[in-house]
């Protein structure tokens, strides 16, 4: 599955989605983010309160792709869908990231502990679902206008809350969750390859290895 290494026997992306998940909505029933929801997160523009909401985001978005009908086609690779993004690179005011963040304080608009319990009810009914057979299964994604695999839709979740953990743990103050290897292995393995589209190849193994020469960032997103 990864470059990075095996993941824990047994593992499905899947059950590690489901694994990030709950760690995600852990992260939202901590008392600091009642006592920080009004205050400017770590992310420029983004206040705590949408920043809460955007993670809690990762797993509304997958019950509303998963109750989307998918049109005829062959879904995209993984990579394609990040290098078609318009929100890569783009301009912090651009419509794709205001609408990033108007989407997250939309779900944080009813407070924290609203978020909280509407986040667990959804999560509750997606363990269910992604139990089943769901081998091949394909989603469509009607904000960008194409389909990926569910597993390639739920590795895309799996980083957004992976990265949006560790801002949300550090604008209120409080240690990252540490997630296990089933999720940050995939994680780190789509990261590597999209750090490696945006700033080569060379670039990426001089930041891993040669301290001296590194570039001075080799950010993937």
């Amino acid at each position: 599955m990864s470059r990075h290494g095996a993941v824990e026997p047994g593992s499905s992306i899947r059950e590690s989605y489901l694994m990030a998940a709950h760690s995600a909505v852990g992260l939202l029933e901590q008392p600091r983010l009642r006592e920080r929801w009004s205050a400017p997160s770590a992310l420029a523009e983004f206040a705590v309160s949408g920043l809460a909401g955007h993670l809690a985001g990762q797993v509304h978005q997958v019950r509303a792709v998963l109750d989307a009908p998918v049109p005829a086609g062959t879904p995209i690779p993984l990579l394609d869908h990040y290098r078609e993004a318009a929100w890569r690179e783009a301009d912090l005011n651009s419509a794709a990231n205001t609408g990033i963040r108007e989407a997250g304080e939309a779900y944080a608009a009813a407070g924290p502990d609203a978020l909280v319990e509407h986040t667990q009810e959804v999560l509750d009914v997606l363990a269910v679902e992604l139990g089943g057979n769901l081998d091949g299964r394909v989603v469509h994604l009607p904000w960008v206008g194409w389909s990926l695999t569910l597993d390639d839709y739920l590795v895309t979740r799996m980083m957004e809350i992976s990265v949006h953990s560790d801002d949300l743990a550090v604008s209120i103050g409080i240690e990252t969750p540490a997630l296990p290897r089933s999720v940050t292995a995939p994680v780190l393995d789509l990261l590597v390859n999209l750090s490696e589209l945006r700033h080569g190849s060379t670039a990426l193994l001089r930041a891993l290895s040669r301290a001296e020469r590194a570039p001075a960032s080799i950010a993937a997103i």
